[in-house]
């Protein structure tokens, strides 16, 4: 399970561009990584649309956004036009990013247990140090609280 002050691991993935992204490619700027289940449900469209509503503030904050889901590419792109996202997303179809930050769990709905992506952000240092976990996220003032901690990193 990881921790503040552990090293990130690294990763490198496609985003919606269809560009591979890595860690390295952060070095010098803060990171914020954000995990969500599914493009275009209630929850993750609120989250991606609070994150891209306060971008500006991130960067002012050396920050960069990247949401990670294990979504296509396709399912990125029409994500991103239908809601006009301003943010960058990377497609972890194989789970492989989703297993290194420990965020594949095992979920209960109504009593049904299955595999999902939980709801989870890591702040980044610029050194790639991970600075803040939130887990288990509940979207309604999480990117205030995630913008806050940026700034004050």
């Amino acid at each position: 399970m990881l921790e503040t002050g552990m090293k990130a691991p690294e990763f490198s993935l496609p985003n919606e561009k269809n560009d591979v992204v890595s860690l390295n490619d952060f070095k010098g700027r803060k990171l914020v990584l954000y995990f969500y289940p599914k493009d275009s449900t209630p929850g993750c469209t609120t989250e991606a649309r609070g994150f891209s509503a306060r971008l500006k503030e991130f960067e002012a904050a050396n920050t960069v956004i990247l949401g990670a889901s294990k979504d296509s590419l396709k399912r990125h792109l029409n994500f991103i036009a239908k809601q006009e996202l301003t943010i960058s997303l990377v497609s972890d179809e194989e789970g492989i990013l989703c297993e290194a930050y420990g965020v594949w769990i095992l979920k209960k709905l109504y009593g049904r247990e299955y595999m999902g992506i939980e709801r989870a952000t890591f702040l980044i240092d610029e050194d790639g140090v991970i600075r803040n976990i939130w887990r288990k996220v509940k979207v309604k003032g999480h990117v205030d609280a995630v913008l806050e901690a940026a700034q004050t990193l």
